[in-house]
Parts: C-alpha cells; sequence; structure tokens
C-alpha cells in the first residue's frame, strides 16, 4: 500500500514538471518575455498577437493530432520528445528574427504543449484512477502554475543583471531541459491499460452541451487576451521589472494553488455553477486590470487570472462530461477546438484593438465582458445535466 501511495505520488509530480515545462514554460513565458520583444524589435501589438495566435493555433492541431490512436503504446516517449521539443523551441525563440519566424516557432512550441498535455495526462491519471487517488491530480494541475511562477522569477532576475529577451529564452530553454531530466526520473512507466478500446456512441448536440461549448469558446477568447497582454499592460504604464515580475509570479501562484482552493465549491455546486462563478471572477480581475490605477489593477488582475483560469480549463471538461457521460474523449475533443478557436482569435483582435486605440484599455473590457457572456452560457447550461 505504501509503495503504491509512493508511486502515486511520483506520478503526480511528474505530471506537475511536465505541465510546468510545457505549460508554464513552454506556452506561457511568452507572456513576460513580450514587452522586451516589442520594446526591442518594435513589434506592434498586432505583430505579438499574431505570434501568440500561431502558438494557439500549433495547441489547437496538436491536440486534435494526439487525440487520434495511432499514438498508443508510445506515450511516455512522446513526453520525453515533448518535453526536448519544447526546450530546443525555447533556444530557437533566441536565434529568431522577424514576426513570421516567431510565429513558426510558436507554432511548433503550441504542438509540442498539446502533446505534453496529453500523452502525460493519460499516463498520470490511468495510474491515479487505478490506485484511487484521482485527489492527486491537483498535485498535476498545480504543474501550469509552478512553471509561471518559475518563469516570472526567471525573467526578473535575467532584467535586474542586464540581460535581454535574448538571454530569457535561453534560460527558459535551460530550466526546460533540467524539467525533462527530473520527468525522466519520475515517469518511467507508460499508462494503465484496460482492456480493449470501447467505440464511444455519436456526440447528441443538445442545446445544453451547444451553450456549453459556447461558453468555452468564449472564455478562450476572453482570457487569452489578458493571459498574453497584462506584463505588456503592466510595461505601458510605466511598472518597472519587479512590478512585472511580481504581477506574473502572482498569476503563476494562484494558479497553482487554485485546483484546490475551489474544489470545496465544486462540490457544493457542481460544475456548471462553478464554471459560471470562476469566469465571473475573472471577467473582474481582467476589467480590474486596466480599470483599476497602477500597480493595484494589474496585481489584482494577474491574481484573479491565476485564480481562475486553471479551474475554469478543468470545469469545463467535466460539465461536458455530466451533459454526455458515455462520449468523454469525444467531448474533450469537440470542447478542445471550440475553446482552440477562441484562445486563436483573442489575442488577433485584443492586438488590432490595440493597434487602433494606441492602448489595452477597449480589448481587455472587451475580454471582461465576454466572460460575462461565457458565465451566462454556463450557468444556462446546467438545466442540461445528465444529458436531458
Amino acid at each position: 500500500m505504501q509503495s503504491q501511495t509512493s508511486s502515486s505520488v511520483r506520478l503526480a509530480l511528474g505530471g506537475l514538471v511536465s505541465m510546468a515545462v510545457g505549460m508554464g514554460i513552454g506556452r506561457f513565458i511568452f507572456t513576460p518575455i513580450l514587452p522586451g520583444m516589442m520594446s526591442d524589435l518594435g513589434l506592434s501589438p498586432g505583430d505579438a498577437g499574431l505570434i501568440a495566435s500561431a502558438n494557439y493555433v500549433g495547441y489547437l492541431l496538436g491536440a486534435v493530432v494526439a487525440g487520434f490512436s495511432w499514438w498508443s503504446g508510445y506515450e511516455r516517449p512522446l513526453v520525453y520528445l515533448a518535453l526536448a521539443s519544447s526546450a530546443a523551441l525555447c533556444f530557437m525563440m533566441s536565434i529568431s528574427d522577424g514576426v513570421i519566424a516567431f510565429s513558426l516557432v510558436r507554432f511548433l512550441a503550441g504542438m509540442a504543449s498539446a502533446f505534453m498535455l496529453v500523452f502525460a495526462a493519460t499516463i498520470v491519471f490511468s495510474h491515479l484512477a487505478a490506485a484511487n487517488r484521482q485527489d492527486l491530480q491537483a498535485i498535476h494541475f498545480g504543474g501550469v502554475g509552478t512553471g509561471i511562477a518559475v518563469s516570472s522569477l526567471l525573467v526578473a532576475f535575467s532584467s535586474a543583471n542586464g540581460y535581454g529577451w535574448r538571454e530569457d529564452w535561453i534560460g527558459a530553454a535551460i530550466l526546460s531541459l533540467l524539467g525533462l531530466l527530473a520527468v525522466l526520473m519520475l515517469i518511467r512507466t507508460g499508462p494503465v491499460r484496460s482492456g480493449a478500446a470501447v467505440e464511444e456512441p455519436r456526440l447528441a448536440w443538445t442545446p445544453a452541451f451547444i451553450k456549453i461549448n459556447i461558453a468555452y469558446g468564449i472564455f478562450g477568447f476572453g482570457y487569452i487576451i489578458t493571459a498574453t497582454f497584462i506584463i505588456a499592460i503592466v510595461r505601458s504604464n510605466q511598472g518597472g521589472p519587479w512590478m512585472e515580475a511580481l504581477v506574473w509570479l502572482l498569476t503563476g501562484i494562484a494558479g497553482a494553488v487554485s485546483v484546490w482552493l475551489w474544489t470545496p465549491l465544486l462540490h457544493r455546486t457542481g460544475p456548471f455553477v462553478a464554471l459560471a462563478l470562476g469566469c465571473a471572477v475573472q471577467a473582474i480581475g481582467v476589467a480590474a486590470s486596466v480599470v483599476l490605477p497602477a500597480p493595484y489593477g494589474p496585481i489584482i488582475g494577474g491574481l484573479l487570472l491565476g485564480l481562475t483560469f486553471i479551474v475554469i480549463t478543468a470545469f469545463g471538461f467535466q460539465a461536458g462530461r455530466v451533459l454526455l457521460p458515455h462520449s468523454p474523449r469525444k467531448v474533450m475533443a469537440v470542447m478542445t477546438a471550440a475553446f482552440g478557436i477562441g484562445q486563436i482569435i483573442g489575442p488577433l483582435v485584443g492586438g488590432y484593438l490595440a493597434n487602433i486605440t494606441g492602448d489595452f484599455i477597449f480589448a481587455t473590457l472587451a475580454a471582461a465582458a465576454s466572460l460575462i457572456i461565457a458565465a451566462a452560457f454556463a450557468y444556462s447550461a446546467r438545466r442540461g445535466q445528465g444529458g436531458r
């Protein structure tokens, strides 16, 4: 029993490190590095939005490709490959120039993040389920916030020592390689197999399932605008490198503990109400980041962003599975697509609005308004629980 518990904890920690490298660093370190790239290279908000969207296109494509059955039996080496690729692509950002080159590298990084996410979760969650230790999933999800917090410290240290954005990406590559070494020691087995795969029934496009997908897509649009540009907002308000680091550090720390903090509410209200409340709380933080004066607005914005974006992602999938319990993989695939489309559109719209208005205020308020709409759709979908 003790050996099984030890194995479960080890795998959960492996999941945490995988998520920290592939998501917290591989996807989200672009946010604190972006202001330096914009300043040194003269990138416009529109350019930045295009580069960010390329990453989300890669993530969407990677999630779809990883969902096929071709990879069965190769999950563990594919996790290693995805993390190694993420490290290499961080280094490629340090030697690249131009919007097209940056966009291509970030597109590939998005695919690497998606492969890591799918295959690491397949391994870790199967073992936790077999050991009846689903409570340890919170450790796995905490890796996103952990990676964000570590990346904020990396960029702050780099800035304090006079380094620029290219050195930031090199540091990200080194951290990613160290994370890969840890994962090699922590994840030493593939997923638990439970017999032959069973063909899932076709999805039933009930009104409730349509509503939850609309909510999920709008959430992807709303959260990613702030998740992409919040440090640029701090920079535009002359917040300074330490304020930039503090905002992103708080985002990461809040994200790392968010699943634990929200779980009691989830058990009390169910995923639909919890999802709606999460979107509403995030809308408050998004609006606060530009409505309240610095440093209070960005700090509150970063804190509430971290407290909500991971749990909203998890609650959305849970709500979909409640509506259509017999098609969990298809539900996840469709909702990932809806979420991914929102993420792709968000930075493009946010960057365009910032270009024509000269600041991020209108784009951010539009994101906050969209999150309120997402909350309304999520709340109304609760009437369809159980597939009725």
